[in-house]
């Protein structure tokens, strides 16, 4: 089995560590051998301005040799073996010379025993040929020489400095750059390693955060500015989602408490009315009053878990498959004439004015929208009134605070529809808020609505699902506005 290794496993200490350490050693590389070679250069370069000066010196000596002789060839080769070759300055560097004739015929050494260090095969002229005019090195006696060989005339002369002390100090050099160059290392790695992991520990914060949450301390939140400016828009993302979900687990928890509380009614209502109809005997009559009593509650029922599954459906989204041109004139105009007959039992009528126009979305849920709206203006606005459906386009750009999820939305245009009915009873602008809520009645003692306080839960939740947006406005405490925006097909 193939085990394949995932840098995503890997801790980030370790890995920023990791990346730091291979930058570190290819750099601590790069930098030995760079100082190594610039080392080895200033010593070759001293070696060759005190061989070069060497060998003038010595053609100098040389010349003067054959100024003062002008004898024999003999007699020029005892000349220069009692010759010092070399200057007495350039004797502190324990030059050493030897001068033969281009036959290998050794005429003078200087020093006079470091002829006898030769090698019996020593040839002055196959060095010269291989090395004409060129510095190299040698070794002779287990000792290491940068040497040159200089022609004068007929004769050869190897001029040879010793670098051993060269070579020692280049080795107790590197070995000491070397250590210096791995404590650096290990101390870059190791400050870096301690500051990845000191960078990192508010984390530990937010970790600890996370593992203590639970119904009881979802308002628990973390202080942004004990963050490093980092992590800052992490711990105001996290607040914002801890925020999101505080509000959402309150609204689940009434939710909840509400359903309960509405299921539990009829539910009472059906199991009481049937142990009363069994306790004795009764009349056919009897038994179908009580079926049509317990019908209209399991009606009540059944309307209720239709529009809690509406709302589950709504919550979720709509898929493109849904989306479709709806032309509100026409579905505004059929809502109207089928709620113009109940609206006849209290002198209500509907006016409709504006301009209606095709919109984006799901024409089920938009008639659901609109009926929920239409049947709440019945019920709860006052006798012998008017309800009044306006429509007016809104550019995108006009409508503020528009939201992200609206943004994708932002080159259409907005159509503004708005239902205004007058209400038997005052109300407060800062009542509307509660009127969203799941099971929120306002007005418990109308009785010409028994409504189950979804209504405008599923207007709000349908708008969301569009992408649009639906607001309340209280105009002189009696009249009730309601407005809708959606997106207008192009």
């Amino acid at each position: 089995m193939k085990h394949r290794l995932d840098n995503r496993r890997l801790p980030l200490l370790w890995r920023t560590v990791f990346l730091l350490t291979v930058f570190v050693i290819i750099s601590q590389v790069i930098i030995y051998a760079w100082v190594q070679r610039s080392v080895s250069g200033h010593f070759e370069q001293m070696d060759s301005e005190i061989l070069t000066h060497a060998a003038f010196n010595l053609r100098r000596s040389i010349n003067n040799v054959d100024a003062q002789t002008k004898s024999a060839a003999a007699s020029k080769s005892q000349s220069l073996t009692g010759t010092n070759h070399l200057h007495s300055s350039q004797r502190d560097y324990d030059l050493k010379t030897v001068i033969a004739n281009k036959n290998g015929a050794l005429l003078s050494s200087d020093p006079t025993s470091f002829a006898n260090d030769l090698p019996s095969d020593f040839s002055l002229p196959q060095l010269w040929q291989v090395y004409r005019d060129q510095q190299f090195t040698v070794e002779i006696k287990n000792r290491n020489y940068r040497a040159i060989i200089n022609e004068h005339q007929e004769l050869l002369a190897l001029i040879s400095l010793p670098i051993d002390v060269h070579h020692h100090y280049l080795m107790h050099f590197n070995r000491q750059l070397s250590m210096i160059l791995f404590a650096i290392t290990l101390l870059l790695v190791s400050v870096a390693a301690f500051s990845v992991y000191w960078g990192f520990a508010p984390l530990a914060t937010i970790v600890q955060k996370m593992k203590r949450i639970n119904p009881e301390r979802l308002d628990e939140r973390i202080t942004v500015s004990d963050m490093p400016l980092e992590l800052r828009s992490l711990a105001q993302s996290y607040n914002s989602m801890m925020v999101k979900l505080e509000s959402n687990f309150e609204s689940l928890s009434r939710f909840s408490d509400n359903i309960a509380h509405e299921l539990r009614t009829p539910i009472a209502t059906l199991s009481m009315q049937t142990q009363v109809m069994l306790n004795k005997p009764r009349d056919g009559d009897e038994y179908i009053e009580q079926l049509h009593h317990q019908h209209d509650t399991l009606e009540q029922l059944s309307a209720m878990i239709n529009n809690m599954l509406l709302l589950a459906k709504t919550q979720k989204g709509l898929s493109d498959t849904q989306i479709s041109n709806v032309d509100t004139e026409s579905l505004i105009t059929k809502l109207i004439d089928y709620y113009e007959m109940i609206a006849e039992d209290r002198n209500i009528v509907f006016k409709k004015s504006g301009d209606f126009k095709t919109v984006l979305g799901d024409e089920g849920l938009l008639q659901r929208l609109f009926a929920n709206l239409m049947s709440n203006a019945i019920y709860y606005a006052a006798s012998d009134s008017t309800v009044e459906i306006s429509s007016t386009i809104i550019a995108s750009g006009n409508v503020l605070g528009i939201s992200k999820e609206r943004a994708s939305y932002s080159k259409k245009r907005l159509l503004k529809i708005t239902l205004t009915n007058r209400l038997d009873k005052p109300l407060e602008q800062n009542e509307t808020k509660k009127l969203f809520e799941r099971f929120y009645r306002h007005d418990k003692t109308n009785h010409n609505y028994a409504g189950t306080g979804l209504g405008l839960s599923i207007v709000q939740a349908i708008a969301d699902a569009h992408k649009g947006a639906v607001n309340i406005t209280i105009k002189d405490e009696y009249y009730f506005e309601v407005t809708v925006e959606l997106w207008m097909a192009t």
